[in-house]
């Protein structure tokens, strides 16, 4: 009896080792290929924006009118792959899988609304479609609950990861998004993430070449003091107030567009045409600003532009949203948090301009996504500042600022 015991237990320690190993080596692999979707995703993106960008001045107005109206019939025929809040809710409330049904539609219609100038980005594209295929994946092991779960959720880290060249930052911004306040919850998915987020780091650079470190240059900063983080929460009230005029501005357009109800061909050939004219005034306006951000750096504007692009920059990127175009709004909240550091910076010079923007930063996306732990380590990567106490202090102020109803509404807790 006592060597039956021992035999049995024996054979269930080998077959959970072989479980575990078997899901390390799917973590891994997975990430390997959400690198792959994310390098070619992105090649494909820089391609395309690349010809459409030739398309200055009055041009811009009819090629993202164009550009507007091809994407809806993209949507239309296809069928409409949703935004963030469709896969928050996914993940939270539908056994965390993401449907690949909708790849075709969401890959085709993001890289004609980002490449012609979208002010959305390409991050919650790739996560929707690396998401989804690790729920394929899934369903074709056979894997349940958990296990299931886990590799969704490390696929949308691979996506997020790839992109903003940040492994621990994607794993944790993977699981934040999806419960902003019970992160534990998601505790079994870390380590998930977190793998497939490393290989898919390494293989993202070796297919784009785009390199590692920080992809803006930003002046140089030395905390000397702990009144630095008494500034950094400071700095994060105008950001709080611009998140909540963001937050508000997305509902107030939403409520309107549903008394109207148009055909999405419509509502995006419409936000292209007004996309466009303010383009046209406005250039740092167009795109998702991971390029136009450090043109911003450098060009050192009057302090009447700063003002225009602030307010550009947050209408156009609201009506990004509302109009059908797709995309993710994270770099945008970056831009428009950088012009509002540099607006602080102006009329108060005693104020770092560095500590200024990325203050403003971390507390803006805190703010919107509910997002303080992983927008603190995606800004310590994406700017090189490392010494990420006082992007913790906005960040979280940013989030305790925050609208109560918060902007996902998928992100609230069942009653």
């Amino acid at each position: 009896m006592e060597t039956q015991k021992t035999n049995s237990s024996t054979s269930d320690s080998w077959y959970k080792l072989f479980a575990i190993n078997r899901m390390v080596f799917l973590w891994l692999a997975f990430g390997l290929a959400g690198g792959v979707i994310a390098g070619l995703y992105w090649i494909v993106l820089e391609f395309l924006t690349h010809g459409l960008s030739f398309f200055t001045g009055y041009y811009v107005i009819p090629v993202m009118t164009v550009s507007g109206l091809l994407a809806g019939l993209i949507i239309h025929f296809i069928g409409d792959p949703g935004e963030i809040q469709l896969i928050v809710n996914n993940i939270r409330f539908k056994g965390g899988t993401l449907d690949p049904a909708s790849n075709p539609s969401m890959i085709l219609s993001s890289l004609l609304c980002i490449s012609s100038g979208g002010s959305l980005g390409p991050e919650a594209p790739l996560v929707q479609v690396t998401g989804s295929t690790g729920t394929w994946l899934g369903r074709y092991l056979n894997l349940k609950d958990v296990e299931l779960r886990s590799l969704t959720i490390a696929g949308m880290a691979s996506g997020f990861t790839a992109l903003f060249g940040a492994p621990l930052g994607g794993s944790l911004f993977a699981l934040e998004i999806l419960h902003h306040e019970h992160v534990v919850e998601y505790y079994e998915a870390l380590i998930p993430a977190f793998v497939s987020s490393c290989a898919s780091y390494v293989v993202f650079d070796l297919i784009t070449r785009v390199g590692f470190g920080p992809i803006w240059t930003f002046p140089a900063f030395n905390t000397t003091s702990a009144i630095d983080f008494l500034y950094a929460v400071l700095l994060s009230i105008p950001a709080v107030i611009a998140g909540w005029i963001f937050i508000y501005l997305i509902r107030y357009i939403r409520s309107m567009l549903s008394k109207i109800n148009p055909p999405i061909y419509i509502k995006t050939l419409t936000g292209g045409a007004i996309l466009g004219v303010i383009a046209y005034y406005l250039p740092l306006t167009r795109y998702f600003g991971h390029f136009q951000l450090q043109n911003l750096l450098d060009a050192r504007l009057s302090i009447g532009i700063l003002v225009a692009l602030l307010f550009g920059k947050i209408f156009t990127t609201a009506i990004t949203v509302t109009s059908g175009w797709k995309g993710g709004f994270i770099f945008p909240l970056f831009f428009i948090g950088t012009t509002m550091g540099f607006i602080i910076n102006y009329f108060f010079p005693s104020v770092n301009i560095t500590l200024a923007a990325v203050s403003c930063m971390a507390a803006l996306n805190s703010c919107v996504t509910r997002t303080p732990i992983s927008t603190t380590l995606l800004l310590s990567s994406l700017t090189g500042f490392s010494f990420f106490v006082p992007i913790m202090f906005a960040g979280l102020a940013g989030f305790f600022l925050a609208p109560r109803s918060p902007f996902i509404t998928a992100q609230m807790d069942e009653i």
